[in-house]
């Protein structure tokens, strides 16, 4: 499944997260997730893992072309110039000419989101991204970055799952043509909640499916980019095989009913870096 973002280029519904991947298991969870059928994989310069992540796609079989491949710019290296270097210095590690998507990782202040994304504009026209965005970004980040913009953001990615399923925020995002994208889609560390849960229990038996299949089908639903993440080779093949079934709408209200505003990362608003 592929969703077209506000620029025109498309992007894979469902891609491979590789937070806290180190080494050679981001190399073989990028191989394996390529091989199966995966064509979107998600990195970042503080994941430490972008070299691992390019010398898989450069191993696989696969196409640069037909592989969309997300980085994105860290706190530290926010700023006019700092940012043009830091897409560079991630080019260079991925060993690539180009990547598909480039986010700024965190909001920091007003100002120098606004220098760091007027970057990112400069590098999406120079034609080292194809589509920029933003991650972490909550409605107050958005709305002052929308007041120097010159170009759309095509993505927001957030944590979003089950217990945190940011209505108002899509609905805003939907509003901007702005794709919200799920980081975390089956609670992470936490994922425990989740492989408890009765309701998703009875559900996950009615479709034949397992719990986080029905979490991350539940997404989909809602137009959702997902980036489940794992290093198991069956566990990336079980969270691309959410496309032979749908939820109906007893499905959808039941885990509507789920949502309890529960974040499991870091708030933006109330950490510094």
């Amino acid at each position: 499944m592929k969703i077209k973002l506000n620029n025109g280029i498309t992007i894979p519904q469902i891609g491979l997260g590789t937070f806290r991947a180190q080494d050679n298991d981001a190399y073989e969870a990028v191989t394996h997730a390529l091989k199966v059928g995966y064509r979107h994989i998600d990195t970042a310069s503080i994941y430490g893992n972008e070299a691992q992540v390019g010398k898989a796609i450069k191993d696989s079989d696969v196409p640069r072309e037909d592989i969309f491949v997300t980085t994105k710019l860290f706190q530290t290296d926010q700023g006019y110039l700092a940012t043009k270097k830091a897409l560079k210095d991630s080019l260079k590690r991925l060993g690539l000419d180009y990547v598909d998507l480039y986010l700024i990782h965190w909001p920091t202040t007003y100002e120098k989101v606004a220098d760091s994304y007027q970057a990112l504009e400069e590098l999406y026209l120079d034609g080292l991204t194809r589509a920029i965005g933003v991650s972490n970004f909550n409605f107050h980040h958005l709305e002052h970055l929308l007041k120097t913009a010159e170009i759309m953001p095509q993505v927001n990615q957030i944590e979003n799952h089950i217990y945190l399923q940011n209505f108002k925020l899509h609905e805003f995002c939907r509003k901007h043509n702005i794709y919200l994208e799920a980081y975390a889609p089956l609670c992470s560390h936490e994922i425990d909640h989740l492989l408890k849960d009765e309701t998703l229990a009875k559900i996950a038996k009615k479709h034949h499916k397992t719990i986080p299949q029905i979490a991350l089908r539940f997404q989909l639903e809602r137009g959702i980019i997902i980036l489940p993440k794992s290093i198991t080779p069956k566990r990336i093949e079980d969270n691309l095989n959410i496309l032979d079934f749908e939820l109906d709408d007893e499905d959808m209200e039941a885990i509507y009913k789920l949502n309890r505003g529960r974040k499991y990362f870091p708030e933006p608003d109330n950490i510094r870096f």
